[in-house]
């Protein structure tokens, strides 16, 4: 995912320095070039071969580097960059960073780098909370740095609180939505729906269906790269919830209803992959329904249909996408399901399909529109994810052209 990226490590004189490397060797895999500029107080915690060969570069400590004496490698090094991550950060490096101090490589290489930055903060809890260094961090948030929260915890001095840094592959994942995908939804909202939804019969049994969660849960993960907004209303699922998206959980067909009419109104994009329940028992049981002689007949009454409801409740520009899964006549019965909810696209696919069914991570989808069909064949869910994006996206500037 960051193939052709330029990663700047920064490594400061802390004793989480030790992650450093674990975070080195993550970003490698994922095809980045990582090059890793150490403090010389970074030195004494782990040593610059370290990061050598996970990387496959220099590591470089000092600005005056014989090794470097035909070039100005602070300059470099910043043009070549395309994000920098000072990880872990202590309060003396953002003290300098804030106020424009350039004492050292590092520090100087930075200075010198107009591509997004991002820093986690390691330190002692007092450290952290003390009024200076918040200022600090303040300040660099206000010249556009990132400032990555730090977990709490037990920390290496013996105290209990604010200060440790984020795991590995946390780190990565701010990075991934940093740069990993150009941000063509920045400043969009954009709604997912995801996982089955449960209709209780009494305390102890529901009624529900196969879904995971995959396809909504990467369609989320998908739009958050891209730059967007997104809140994913989540019923049952499996699959992992993104970062840095806002998750709202919905039991039954009745609870993601009700979120959807509240999230809804502020979504550019609204994609709707959840499989919700057609319908639910009529009466629920506060005890348990106790097992008797002979067959049991169940009532059921129809559950609100959301995807209509978006239809007919949508606003001037917004872009709506349902999601068909059939086991036969699939392309009639979504064309039949985008015209009468009044969306602006159907994802369908065939269940009896090798690789299309629940639970699995790809998926065969065909997209139809009011003016296309276009068939995307056997991928990940990942991939097609974004194909689903790319078409949302040329639909939404097509509302704007109307």
């Amino acid at each position: 995912m960051l193939k052709g990226k330029t990663v700047l490590l920064g490594v400061t004189g802390g004793i989480a320095a030790y992650k450093a490397a674990a975070l080195a060797s993550a970003l490698v895999k994922l095809h980045a070039c990582v090059e890793v500029v150490m403090t010389k107080n970074a030195t004494q915690f782990i040593a610059p071969l370290t990061f050598e060969q996970l990387t496959g570069n220099r590591t470089i400590v000092d600005t005056f580097d014989r090794n470097f004496v035909h070039q100005v490698e602070h300059i470099s090094l910043a043009q070549r960059t395309d994000l920098v991550l000072i990880a872990p950060a202590t309060a003396n490096v953002c003290a300098k960073l804030a106020h424009g101090l350039a004492d050292d490589m590092l520090t100087t290489t930075v200075l010198a780098c107009k591509c997004p930055k991002l820093i986690a903060p390691a330190m002692n809890t007092n450290m952290y909370e003390n009024p200076v260094t918040q200022d600090n961090l303040q300040l660099l948030r206000k010249y556009g740095w990132q400032v990555i929260e730090p977990a709490s915890g037990r920390l290496a001095c013996g105290a209990v609180g604010a200060g440790k840094l984020p795991e590995p592959e946390a780190l990565v994942q701010h990075i991934l939505r940093a740069v990993a995908m150009p941000h063509d939804l920045e400043g969009k909202t954009v709604l997912v729906t995801a996982g089955a939804t449960c209709e209780a019969l009494d305390p102890v049994r529901y009624l529900t269906n196969h879904s995971t969660g995959k396809m909504g849960c990467a369609i989320a993960e998908a739009a958050m790269l891209r730059g967007a907004e997104v809140i994913l209303i989540c019923g049952a699922v499996s699959a992992k919830v993104p970062p840095f998206v806002k998750a709202v959980e919905a039991v039954s067909a009745q609870d993601m209803f009700e979120a959807v009419m509240q999230y809804a109104p502020q979504a550019d994009y609204v994609f709707k992959a959840a499989a919700v329940a057609d319908y639910t028992p009529v009466a629920y049981s506060d005890d348990k329904m106790k097992k008797k002689e002979g067959d049991l007949c169940i009532p059921l009454k129809r559950t609100t249909d959301i995807l209509a409801w978006l239809g007919a409740n949508r606003r001037d520009g917004q872009v709506i996408c349902g999601f068909s899964m059939e086991t036969r006549d699939m392309l009639e019965n979504s064309r039949t399901k985008l015209h009468k909810k009044n969306v602006d696209m159907i994802c369908a696919n065939n269940l009896k399909q090798e690789g299309a069914g629940f639970g699995v991570d790809t998926n065969i989808i065909t997209l139809i529109t009011h003016e296309e069909t276009v068939e995307l064949p056997l991928q990940s869910k990942q991939t097609i994810a974004h194909a689903i994006l790319d078409q949302a996206i040329k639909l939404g500037y097509t509302a704007k052209e109307d």
